[in-house]
């Protein structure tokens, strides 16, 4: 009775803990894609992990101002079925974001937050892979008015680094007005 109690304790205890197996480790820190997500779970592969960036951003006269150091951490959670992202930044303006891929829309869907401000509901952008550009979009009107989008923008994403945009769009995006701009090195393990 004894040996059968301590092996269906460890049946229980091993299945109970292999469900989670997308999860971090001390091989994966950053978690895996759990294979039975959709396959675009891995669009975001090249941003796993750690990265030293500049953050760039415009002045409200137009200009640039001095770009600001940020580690940007990408990991899995939810056992590997989403994305979750970290900016820690020099400037002590610290934000993050999840990311869920949709199946029946074929759509990426992000949810931003940050310490900057604290809303009721946390804004999200919605988007797809493009060749080789992540680009989301949120509805948004410019300072005078016009409809348009800020669309983020993923580029040059490979194992040695990433860069990102932000960009006010008007509708049909031939009015391009970019504000945010960051360049990222992959840190090594």
């Amino acid at each position: 009775i004894m040996k059968l109690t301590i092996y269906l304790f460890c049946l229980l205890t091993f299945s109970a803990f292999s469900q989670y197996n997308n999860e971090p480790t001390a091989e994966f820190p950053y978690g895996k894609p759990n294979p039975e997500a959709p396959q675009q779970i891995k669009d975001f592969q090249p941003m796993i992990g750690e990265c030293d960036c500049k953050s760039e951003s415009r002045k409200q006269d137009g200009t640039w101002a001095e770009p600001i150091d940020m580690l940007w951490r990408f990991k899995y959670i939810m056992n590997g079925m989403a994305i979750q992202d970290e900016t820690l930044k020099a400037d002590g303006k610290n934000s993050g974001s999840i990311r869920q891929f949709n199946a029946d829309s074929s759509k990426w869907y992000v949810h931003y937050y940050s310490t900057s401000g604290i809303p009721k509901t946390l804004p999200a952008w919605e988007g797809e892979k493009k060749d080789d550009k992540i680009i989301l979009y949120r509805e948004q009107k410019a300072p005078n008015g016009a409809n348009g989008f800020y669309r983020l923008t993923f580029y040059d994403m490979n194992n040695t680094g990433y860069k990102w945009i932000g960009e006010w769009v008007d509708k049909t995006e031939k009015i391009v007005y970019p504000t945010w701009k960051i360049n990222c090195t992959k840190r090594k393990l």
